[in-house]
């Protein structure tokens, strides 16, 4: 089916600002409180939130056949499940409803009144209820540096990491919404030069700039899913900062892993912008050698440029941006997370979420943590307000954006931010 919603020409008749993250090429889908109380499943034009549960009330889906509940939901897992092919259709006819060329909703008042809200006089929702979440650790460069620090510089790399996409399980209970507060969290930890450990909180709280993908109900437990088929059941993608604090996770991550230290909170915006979106900013994917085993060997054209960048704003002051980024970057891609992650049979359903790991450039000022960023500490980063940062201080916001701009249409994710509380 084709994906209309794409059409570069395409102009809304609502207002979009030409640098918005939301053009009618976008259409995300996500979960808002009206003013009035009301959850609804709804989508994006620039800075206006559109009910598609009044959307369909009205009539505007009902040749597609969907359930009269559908849009009625707190999350989006039963939408999502239906599938690509169903969500395009839906996206496709929201394109065509906004059209400046369609007059059908746009001459009628009183249907807008019911279906348009200002994007400030809504409550964005987590959107999916997360059954399971996996966190891989797929950028090279964030890989080699974090080796490099804590390990030989010369083996930054362990043996594995150049043949499987290295994950692990994290706790989705603790994946918030895009302006909820987080408390700085508490845990052991080893202090320099000390034999025992002590209580208290965490010193060295940290962002992660990742992204993660959304995906649909993919496979029965014990049936994988291949390569040729894995992009068909990721949804779509948010951006993604998976909190860490680095001195709770020194102490702890032997020889299971990260615990403590990165359960108690991510942050993802709220916003999912559909991999039909994303179609037009394709690009190639990132060599790698050696080469993979045949079940992880892909077409090429499997990665995506999008541009990344995370700002800190101390509290009452300007926001300094901190690094410049890119998803490009990653190693592995998302199909191969996806393959790797069934291909010893594990089920995954819809709404379940993957996260990249941490996404850093080739170069210094586009690491994806403050760990890189200040090389544990040694190089202070420079705020616009005079202070320094070596992590992220109490009430310290922090915010991460994204955008894909092809030079004929720019698809955004809008903010994904937190701000870090005192214990």
């Amino acid at each position: 089916m084709e994906i209309t919603a794409n059409n570069p020409q395409m102009k809304s008749w609502l207002k979009v600002d030409s640098n918005s993250d939301f053009p009618i090429q976008n259409i995300p889908f996500g979960v808002f409180i009206t003013k009035d109380d009301i959850i609804t499943i709804g989508t994006r034009i620039g800075n206006y939130a559109i009910d598609l549960c009044a959307l369909q009330q009205l009539g505007y889906f009902d040749d597609l056949h969907l359930s009269e509940d559908l849009f009625m939901q707190d999350t989006l897992n039963d939408f999502i499940s239906l599938g690509r092919n169903v969500t395009r259709q839906v996206r496709n006819r929201i394109g065509e409803i906004f059209d400046i060329q369609n007059t059908t909703l746009q001459n009628n008042v009183s249907q807008k009144e019911t279906v348009i809200f200002n994007i400030d006089d809504v409550e964005m929702q987590l959107p999916v209820a997360i059954g399971d979440y996996t966190d891989f650790y797929s950028s090279k460069e964030h890989a080699t540096n974090v080796g490099t620090m804590f390990r030989d510089p010369e083996n930054a790399l362990l043996p594995n990491w150049l043949h499987i996409p290295v994950g692990y399980h994290g706790r989705s209970s603790s994946i918030i919404v895009s302006g909820t507060e987080i408390k700085r969290p508490q845990g052991q930890t080893l202090p320099a030069d000390a034999k025992s450990p002590v209580f208290g909180p965490s010193r060295l709280v940290d962002f992660e700039l990742e992204m993660a993908f959304i995906t649909t109900d993919a496979n029965d437990l014990g049936e994988p899913v291949t390569i040729e088929n894995a992009e068909e059941h990721i949804f779509g993608m948010v951006l993604f900062n998976d909190w860490s604090a680095r001195d709770i996770q020194k102490w702890e991550y032997v020889p299971l892993g990260p615990f403590l230290a990165k359960n108690f909170a991510s942050t993802i915006s709220p916003w999912i912008v559909t991999m039909d979106a994303l179609e037009p900013y394709r690009t190639t994917n990132t060599e790698q050698s050696p080469e993979p085993l045949p079940y992880l060997q892909q077409e090429e054209n499997n990665n995506f440029d999008i541009k990344l960048q995370v700002a800190i704003q101390p509290e009452n002051t300007e926001e300094t941006v901190v690094t410049n980024s890119n998803f490009k970057h990653m190693y592995w891609t998302m199909i191969q997370q996806l393959t790797h992650h069934t291909v010893n049979g594990c089920n995954v359903r819809a709404g379940d979420m993957l996260g990249s790991g941490t996404i850093s450039g080739p170069t210094s000022d586009s690491y994806g943590s403050m760990l890189e960023l200040a090389w544990k500490g040694t190089k202070p980063i420079q705020m616009n307000d005079g202070s320094e940062r070596k992590f992220i201080n109490d009430n310290d916001t922090v915010i991460l954006r994204g955008h894909c701009d092809n030079g004929s249409v720019r698809i955004g994710f809008g903010e994904c931010k937190g701000k870090i509380l005192p214990a």
